[in-house]
C-alpha cells in the first residue's frame, strides 16, 4: 500500500493505464552530412502534423468542452510555431548533426537548465508545455502511441508521473475512473478536474510508476490518498466491497438533484458550485447546485499566451451565466502567483516565498490596465439577458486601503464603459477572506463590502504556517484544527452581525464532517466542487439546525483535530448512517 496525497474523494479497483515520458535515445551517433537536409524534412513532417493535430484537438475540446480548456492547444501552437525553438532543432540538426530525437532531447534538457538556474514558476508551467509539444512530435517521428489518442475500456486508472495540460483537458473525452500521479497537488488541474468530475484521485505517491505496468489491477482510495497495486484477496475483497457502497451510494444520491436544499427542520440552504468554466457550470446545473459561488477565472488565463480581450472575456463570463444554475454566478478576478503564473503577468526577479509575495490582488494592482479590462468585461457580463445575478470577488485581501482601492477601480471601470458606449449591470463587492490578518480586523472591513467569501484552503495554510502541497508539513493543513474553527466561528458571527452575507468556498465546504460545524457556526451558503453537493444535501436532509450546534459545541470543547474528526465520525455515522462511505476513514 503506498500513501500519497488525497485530492478527490472515492474508491475505485480498475486497470492501470501507465503514461510514461516519451524518452528519446540520441545514442544513434552523428548524422551524415547528406542525411541532414532529409533529417530536417522529418522534423517539419512531424511539426506540421503536430500543428494540424493541436489544431483539431482546439476546436474538438472547445466545442465539448469549452473555450478555457481548448485554449492550451492554442499555446502548443504557438510553441510549434516559435520561430526560436524551432530555428533551435534545425540549427542543431544542420549545424552539429544531432538527429531529430536528440534535438528534441537536448530542447528539454535546456529548458530544464533555464528551469533550475531560475526558480522561476512561469518557466515551469511553460517546461510543462514544451515537454507535452515535445512528445507529440517524437510519437510522429516514432509512430508511437500517444496516450491521448489510444480506446481505453472498462474502468481505467490512469498512472503518470504528472499530467500534461493536454491530457489533462482530454480527461473529459476518455473513460478514465481514477488517477495516480506521482507529483501533483490538491490545486493542480488535474486535481481540480478530477473532483469537478467525481473521479477519485491521488497525488504525490512517489515511484508508483516504477511498481505499476498497464494492465496490472489498481486500487485507488480518494478519501485518504491510499493507493494498491496488484493487491492480494483479502485487501480486494474489502474494497470490492466498499467500492459497491460507493457506487450504490451515488446512485441513491442522484436523486437529491432536484430536491430542495435544506434541513431536516427545514431552514434553506444555497449549495453552490466551484468552477473553472463553461464545462463546470454545466456540471454544477446537473449536480443540482443553487448557483456558482465561485467562478475561479485564472483558468481562462493560464491556457492564454497574452491576456485575453475584453470582449473574448466577456464572451466566455456570458456563456458561464448562461450554464450556471438560476444564471447565478460570484466572479473573482485574476488569482494568480504562488503556485500558478502566466506569461504575460511575470516578474523576473525570483521569490523564495511566492506564496507570501506578489500574487493575487497585489499584482492586479501593478497591472491597472490589464485589471481594468477583467473588471470591464465582468460588470458587463452583469448586463447580458443570460444574468439574473452577479457578485464580482477580489482575493487576497488584507486591509482597508485595498478595499478603497478597489471600489475606485470599479468605479472608473464602469465610467469607462459608459464612455465607449456600453451597458453594465449592477454587481455586489465582495472579498475573499484567506489573510489571517483580514480574518482579525473583519468588523472593519465588513464596512467596506456587499458579503464575503472565506477561502478556507488558503486560510487554513496561512493559520498552520504549512504549505499543502509540501508532503513534510502538509499533515498540519487540518481543516478541522481547533484553531481553524475558532477563527472560522469568529468570522461568521461577525458577518452575521453586521448582515453581510457569507460564503464558505473552499474544499472544506464539501467535507461532512466540517459542514456540520460550519452549520452549527450560523453559515448557510457553501460553495464546493459539483460532484460534493448531491452528499452534502443528503447529510443536511439529515441534520436539524440544534444537531449541528450541538456537534459545534462538543467540537470547541475538543482540544485536537483527531478527537474533533473521530467525534463527528461517530456521531454522523448514527444521524445519516447511509453516507457512511464517505464518513469512515
Amino acid at each position: 500500500m503506498r500513501k500519497g496525497i488525497a485530492v478527490s474523494p472515492g474508491v475505485i479497483i480498475g486497470t492501470a493505464y501507465c503514461i510514461h515520458e516519451v524518452f528519446v535515445d540520441p545514442a544513434r551517433g552523428l548524422l551524415e552530412p547528406h542525411e541532414i537536409v532529409t533529417e530536417i524534412a522529418r522534423f517539419e513532417n512531424a511539426r506540421k502534423r503536430s500543428i494540424e493535430d493541436v489544431r483539431s484537438l482546439q476546436k474538438k475540446v472547445e466545442t465539448q468542452i469549452g473555450k478555457e480548456a481548448a485554449a492550451i492547444f492554442a499555446v502548443h501552437e504557438s510553441i510549434l510555431m516559435d520561430t526560436v525553438l524551432v530555428g533551435k532543432v534545425r540549427a542543431w540538426i544542420s549545424e552539429e548533426r544531432l538527429t531529430v530525437q536528440a534535438a528534441l532531447a537536448r530542447l528539454m534538457d535546456f529548458y530544464r537548465t533555464l528551469l533550475e538556474q531560475s526558480g522561476d514558476d512561469y518557466l515551469r508551467e511553460r517546461v510543462a508545455d514544451i515537454r507535452d509539444v515535445v512528445e507529440r512530435l517524437t510519437s510522429y517521428l516514432s509512430d508511437a502511441l500517444r496516450s491521448d489518442s489510444g480506446a481505453m475500456s472498462g474502468p481505467t486508472i490512469v498512472v503518470a508521473d504528472e499530467l500534461l495540460p493536454s491530457q489533462v483537458v482530454m480527461l473529459g473525452e476518455k473513460p478514465v475512473h481514477g488517477i495516480v500521479t506521482q507529483a501533483g497537488s490538491q490545486t493542480s488541474h488535474a486535481a481540480i478536474i478530477a473532483r469537478s468530475r467525481g473521479i477519485p484521485a491521488v497525488s504525490g505517491v512517489a515511484g508508483i510508476l516504477r511498481q505499476t505496468q498497464t494492465g496490472d489491477t489498481i486500487i485507488v482510495d480518494g478519501r485518504d490518498g491510499h493507493v494498491i497495486v496488484n493487491p492480494d484477496p483479502e485487501a480486494l475483497a474489502a474494497y470490492r466491497k466498499l467500492e459497491r457502497e460507493f457506487v450504490n451510494l451515488r446512485d441513491e444520491l442522484a436523486h437529491n438533484r432536484d430536491q430542495p436544499a435544506q434541513t431536516k427542520d427545514g431552514v434553506r440552504l444555497e449549495l453552490l458550485a466551484n468552477i473553472n468554466g463553461v464545462a463546470d457550470a454545466k456540471s454544477a446545473a446537473a449536480m443540482g447546485a443553487t448557483g456558482i459561488g465561485l467562478y475561479r477565472t485564472e483558468y481562462l488565463f493560464l491556457t492564454h499566451s497574452s491576456v485575453p480581450g475584453e470582449d473574448e472575456q466577456l464572451e466566455i463570463y456570458q456563456a458561464v451565466l448562461a450554464a450556471s444554475p438560476n444564471h447565478c454566478a460570484t466572479i473573482r478576478t485574476l488569482d494568480i502567483g504562488g503556485d500558478k503564473t502566466v506569461p504575460f503577468l511575470v516578474r523576473n526577479q525570483h521569490e523564495a516565498n511566492p506564496f507570501m509575495g506578489w500574487r493575487s490582488i497585489r499584482l492586479s494592482f501593478e497591472h491597472p490596465e490589464f485589471f481594468l479590462t477583467q473588471i470591464r468585461a465582468i460588470l458587463r457580463a452583469a448586463a447580458c439577458k443570460s444574468a439574473s445575478s452577479v457578485q464580482i470577488l477580489f482575493p487576497m485581501i488584507t486591509n482597508l486601503e485595498e478595499l478603497r482601492r478597489l471600489r475606485a477601480f470599479v468605479r472608473r471601470a464602469e465610467n469607462q464603459i459608459k464612455a465607449a458606449g456600453h451597458e453594465y449591470g449592477k454587481v455586489a463587492f465582495g472579498m475573499m477572506l484567506e489573510v489571517p490578518a483580514a480574518a482579525v480586523v473583519i468588523d472593519q472591513l465588513l464596512t467596506l463590502v456587499d458579503f464575503v467569501s472565506i477561502g478556507s484552503n488558503d486560510l487554513v495554510q496561512y493559520l498552520m504556517a504549512a504549505d499543502r502541497d509540501n508532503p513534510n508539513v502538509s499533515h498540519l493543513c487540518q481543516p478541522l484544527a481547533p484553531a481553524v474553527l475558532r477563527v472560522l466561528h469568529a468570522v461568521v458571527k461577525s458577518c452575521d452581525a453586521a448582515q453581510r452575507p457569507v460564503t464558505l468556498c473552499g474544499e472544506m465546504a464539501g467535507q461532512p464532517q466540517a459542514f456540520a460545524l460550519l452549520l452549527g457556526m450560523g453559515l448557510r451558503r457553501f460553495s464546493m466542487s459539483p460532484a460534493f453537493i448531491p452528499s452534502i444535501k443528503e447529510l443536511a436532509h439529515h441534520l436539524t439546525v440544534p444537531m449541528a450546534k450541538q456537534l459545534l459545541a462538543k467540537a470547541m470543547q475538543l482540544n485536537t483535530t483527531r478527537k474533533i474528526s473521530n467525534m463527528l465520525n461517530k456521531e454522523l455515522l448514527m444521524i445519516a448512517p447511509n453516507l457512511h462511505p464517505i464518513l469512515m476513514r
